[in-house]
């Protein structure tokens, strides 16, 4: 995976087959399929190429099909649905050994002003007050589990800000899963808000599912664990190499199956976007 920024944004840049058709190489992983977060935000990527700009978009439904392959490349089709005066639709197939791995559905609207609420941001640490993605993984699953995620994941700064697990810092009696993140991009990235998008995309996958584990006493080698849908709103702007607070909930797991989501605030408290993932959590070797 992406050890810098640079290759972050490489992984980005896709190859334009013919219009509306584009390739993505695989980055270098020790992963046994391709990370959720790649295909999600490399699809919308795809999306986006063929959306004019002052078009961003709003809101994103996904669902994984097959695992992906980390070996091959990745061949996304754009699907042009709609281009209305307001909004654009667009169906992405992602394809990989002649079958469907994921599919994507997005819709772009024209910037416009209207009414404004949201929700207010909980209270947290600051991020410099936070231990890192690594330091939180080695103290649960060890040293070696944790240098592997950190190099895997190395373009990203990620700090645990609590959770509601046993011996945790958060506690709420109507939610017994609960997990804080901070989250950013480790360096600056180019001033494209809809490259911010893709990897606030890329980053939405990392800990989400996990959020449904929260409450359970289970060690997650242990667990089959794997993204099967996942959606996105974005509500207003925000540059993804800056703070982003990922304040997470599981309202319900069962059938082998878990429930997260997501409000991602900015550092001065503005709600930028929301997710929502379903995954499995199955008992068994992980996969």
């Amino acid at each position: 995976m992406p050890s810098s920024i640079a290759e972050l944004v490489a992984l980005f840049d896709l190859e334009v087959i013919e219009e509306g058709l584009y390739r993505a190489q695989p980055p270098v992983t020790q992963f046994q399929r391709v990370f959720g977060g790649q295909v999600l935000g490399q699809a919308l990527l795809a999306a986006n190429r063929t959306v004019p700009v002052e078009r961003p978009v709003h809101s994103l439904h996904a669902y994984f099909l097959l695992p992906g392959d980390p070996a091959v490349p990745i061949v996304y089709d754009v699907d042009n649905l709609r281009d209305g005066r307001s909004f654009s639709a667009r169906r992405v197939a992602a394809r990989q050994h002649g079958k469907h791995i994921f599919y994507l559905t997005a819709s772009f609207q024209i910037e416009e002003s209207g009414l404004e609420h949201q929700d207010v941001m909980p209270a947290v640490p600051d991020p410099d007050d936070c231990p890192t993605l690594e330091q939180s993984i080695e103290a649960i699953r060890g040293p070696e589990a944790a240098a592997r995620m950190a190099e895997e994941f190395a373009a990203l700064d990620v700090r645990y800000a609590g959770s509601s697990s046993v011996g945790g810092t958060l506690s709420d009696p109507a939610h017994p899963a609960l997990a804080r993140m901070w989250l950013r991009a480790n360096d600056r990235l180019p001033d494209d808000a809809g490259l911010h998008r893709c990897v606030l995309a890329y980053m939405s996958d990392l800990t989400l599912l996990h959020a449904s584990l929260v409450p359970h006493q289970v060690l997650i080698d242990a667990m089959a664990r794997a993204s099967l849908d996942h959606a996105m709103w974005f509500h207003r702007p925000f540059r993804a190499d800056e703070w982003l607070l990922y304040d997470q909930v599981s309202p319900s797991a069962g059938g082998a199956r878990g429930l997260s989501f997501g409000r991602l605030f900015d550092a001065d408290g503005m709600l930028v976007a929301t997710a929502v993932q379903e995954g499995l959590i199955r008992p068994g070797q992980a996969g």
